[in-house]
C-alpha cells in the first residue's frame, strides 16, 4: 500500500485510534517522519505530541541493526537476533560497537539539548501511542519499549502506516494494541511508500515540537 503523504497516513491512522479521544493520551514519535505522521493522530486525538530519541547501530558490512540506543543511554539488543547471534557479532564487532556507542549518546546529548524531547513523567499514567512512518525490523520498538518499562504507563500502543512482517510480529509481542495499515514481505526504504517526502530538518522538527508542548501548558 502507498500513500500520498505521511499526513494522509497520520489521518487513517487517527481514525481507528478515536476511542482515545477523550482519554489520557499522548503520542511519542520515533522519527522526524514520524513526528508528520504523529501529528494528525494527536490532533485527531486532543492529545501532547513529543519525540523519543533513538539511534541504531548497525553491524558493519552485514546490513544488520544489532540493536538501539535511546535517550536515557540504555542499548537495547535487536529482539530479531537470537543470543547466539548477538554473542558472535558482539565478540567479533566489540570495539567497533563500544566506540559506535559512544558516538551515538554524545548525538542524542546534542539533540537533547535543543528541547522537543519526551520527559517520562509526561508519560505515567497515559495511553502511549508510539509512532513510526515506516518499519523494516523491529529495534526501535525494543528500544522504545524498554524506555516505557520502568514508567508506569497505562496502555502501550504501537502504530505505523507500513511495517514488515517481522516488525509486526515484534508489536505484537511488545504492546497492548497495534495499528498497521499495510504489512508488507519485502520491505523497501520508508520513503518509497510516500509520494510526498517532504520532510523538514531535525531543527524544524524539533521548533515545531516546543510549539506543541508550548500550546499545551
Amino acid at each position: 500500500m502507498y500513500f500520498s503523504s505521511r499526513i494522509e497516513a497520520g489521518y487513517r491512522l487517527a481514525l481507528e485510534m478515536l476511542q482515545y479521544r477523550y482519554e489520557n493520551t499522548i503520542v511519542v514519535a520515533l522519527s522526524d517522519g514520524a513526528v508528520q505522521v504523529g501529528q494528525q493522530i494527536a490532533a485527531h486525538l486532543h492529545c501532547a505530541l513529543t519525540m523519543l530519541l533513538m539511534e541504531g547501530i548497525d553491524i558493519p558490512g552485514e546490513g544488520v541493526t544489532m540493536g538501539m540506543l535511546n535517550q536515557s543511554g540504555r542499548f537495547t539488543y535487536n529482539g530479531m537476533l537470537s543470543a547466539g547471534e548477538i554473542e558472535e557479532y558482539y565478540s567479533e564487532f566489540h570495539g567497533y560497537l563500544e566506540d559506535q556507542k559512544r558516538e551515538k549518546i554524545a548525538q542524542i546529548n546534542r539533540l537533547l539539548g535543543a528541547g522537543g524531547i519526551v520527559d517520562p513523567a509526561m508519560l505515567r499514567e497515559h495511553n502511549v501511542v508510539v509512532v513510526s512512518d515506516g518499519l523494516s525490523n523491529g529495534s526501535s520498538l525494543d528500544a522504545a519499549a524498554d524506555f516505557m518499562k520502568p514508567l508506569k504507563i497505562k496502555r502501550l500502543i504501537m502504530v505505523a502506516p507500513v511495517a514488515a512482517v517481522a516488525a509486526v510480529d515484534r508489536m505484537h509481542i511488545l504492546a497492548d494494541e497495534i495499528h498497521v495499515l499495510s504489512v508488507t514481505d519485502n520491505f523497501l526504504d520508508t520513503n518509497h511508500y510516500y509520494d510526498v517526502n517532504d520532510l523538514p530538518s531535525h531543527e524544524a522538527t524539533v521548533a515545531a515540537l516546543n510549539e506543541i508542548v508550548l500550546n499545551w501548558h
